[in-house]
C-alpha cells in the first residue's frame, strides 16, 4: 500500500473513530469531563490556536494523486500532494528571494504586488515561505505528539511498576535509567538518528528513546510515596488487586505530573529537532530546517529576515499555546488544588 494512502486512512481513522471515541470516554469520566469544561473556560483562545495547528496538520496529511496546477511539471503531476500543497499549486515560483508581497525577485525594482502573492516572501530557491511554514506544522506535531505518545506510556509503565512492586524489578529499571542518564543525551540522540535514519518516524523513535528517563524517575519516586498511603494499604488489606490499585489510586494521582511533563517534553522535542537541523541531521520540511537554512541570511545586505521570522513565529505560537493549556490543566488536575477548591 502506498504511503499516502496509508496516511489518508490514518487521518480518516483519527477524525471519525479516534476523536469521537476519546470524547465519549472523557465524557463518561466525571473528573475528566469537569476538567475539560474548566479548561475551556480558562484557556479558550489557546485551545482554538492548537485546534488551528491540528487542522493545518490534518490538511497536510490528506493527499492524493492528480489535478496538477497550471505551473507544475508532468513529474509533480504524478506525485501525491496534500490539500496544503494544492492550495499553493497556482502560486508563481520566483527565481530567488522575494520579499513579502513583492513582485519578482528580491533584488528587482518591481513595485509591491497586491495581497494574494507571496505573503511571507520566498527563500533562496524561490519557494513560498508561507507554504513551507504551513508544511512544518505537521512535522512539529508529529515530533512533539508521536514522540510523547512513545515516551510517556513507556516512562509510566517502567516507573510505576518499579516503584509499586520494588525489589528486583526496581533494581533493573533503576539500572537502565542510570545507564541512559550517564550518556550525554545529545550524543546519544545524534548516534540514534545516524543509525535509524533521518526520516520523521526515525527521529521520533530516537527522541523517544532518549526522553523517557526524567518522567520515569519522577513516576517511580511518586509511586514509592503513594503506595505507603493509608488508602492504598487499606485497599490491599481488603483484597483489591494490584492492577485495580494502580489504575484507581496510583495513576490518577500522577496525572498532574504527566501533564507538566508532556508540556515540557513537547516543547523540548520540537526544539531538539531544531538543534538536529542545525547539525545537518534534522527532518526535511521542518521549522528547524527553515531556521538552519536562514541563519546565514541575517548577515546579508539587504537582510533576509522573513524566512527565520515565519518559522520562529509559527513555533512560538504553537509552544506558547501548548504551555498555556498545560499550565491550566495541571492546576485543574492537581489533587492539592482540588482539595483547596473543595
Amino acid at each position: 500500500m502506498e504511503s499516502h494512502i496509508l496516511a489518508n486512512l490514518l487521518v480518516l481513522a483519527l477524525l471519525f473513530v479516534g476523536a469521537p471515541l476519546a470524547f465519549l470516554l472523557l465524557r463518561r469520566n466525571r473528573m475528566w469531563s469537569e476538567a475539560l469544561g474548566e479548561l475551556w473556560r480558562r484557556r479558550r483562545f489557546s485551545l482554538l490556536v492548537i485546534a488551528l495547528y491540528v487542522a493545518v496538520a490534518l490538511l497536510d496529511s490528506f493527499s492524493w494523486v492528480g489535478g496538477a496546477g497550471a505551473g507544475e511539471d508532468s513529474l509533480s503531476a504524478h506525485e501525491a500532494r496534500s490539500v496544503i500543497d494544492r492550495a499553493f499549486a497556482d502560486t508563481p515560483r520566483e527565481s530567488s528571494y522575494s520579499a513579502p508581497l513583492a513582485r519578482g525577485s528580491f533584488y528587482g525594482d518591481e513595485p509591491l504586488r497586491a495581497p494574494g502573492g507571496h505573503w511571507f516572501g520566498t527563500d533562496i530557491l524561490g519557494r513560498d515561505v508561507l507554504h513551507r511554514t504551513l508544511k512544518g506544522v505537521r512535522v512539529a506535531l508529529l515530533i512533539g505528539g508521536f514522540t510523547s505518545a512513545i515516551t510517556i506510556p513507556l516512562a509510566l509503565l517502567l516507573g510505576v511498576t518499579a516503584g509499586y512492586f520494588g525489589r528486583r524489578l526496581d533494581d533493573i529499571v533503576f539500572f537502565v535509567m542510570s545507564t541512559l542518564a550517564s550518556i550525554p543525551s545529545l550524543l546519544l540522540l545524534i548516534a540514534l538518528v545516524i543509525v535509524l535514519g533521518r526520516g520523521t518516524w526515525q527521529v521520533c523513535v530516537a527522541l523517544g528513546i532518549t526522553s523517557w528517563v526524567g518522567l520515569c524517575r519522577v513516576a517511580r519516586g511518586e509511586t514509592l510515596k503513594l503506595r505507603e498511603l493509608d488508602y492504598v494499604q487499606a485497599a490491599l488489606a481488603l483484597g483489591t488487586s494490584h492492577l485495580r490499585i494502580l489504575f484507581r489510586h496510583i495513576l490518577p494521582n500522577l496525572m498532574h505530573l504527566v501533564i507538566v511533563t508532556f508540556v515540557l517534553l513537547f516543547s523540548s522535542l520540537v526544539l531538539s529537532e531544531t538543534i538536529l537541523a542545525y547539525l545537518g541531521i534534522g527532518v526535511d520540511g521542518s521549522w528547524g530546517q527553515m531556521i538552519d537554512q536562514a541563519r546565514n541570511e541575517l548577515s546579508r545586505d539587504p537582510i533576509i529576515w522573513w524566512n527565520i521570522t515565519a518559522a520562529g513565529a509559527a513555533m512560538f505560537g504553537l509552544l506558547l499555546a501548548v504551555n498555556y493549556v498545560g499550565d491550566a490543566l495541571r492546576d485543574i488536575l492537581d489533587p492539592r488544588t482540588l482539595r483547596e477548591r473543595a
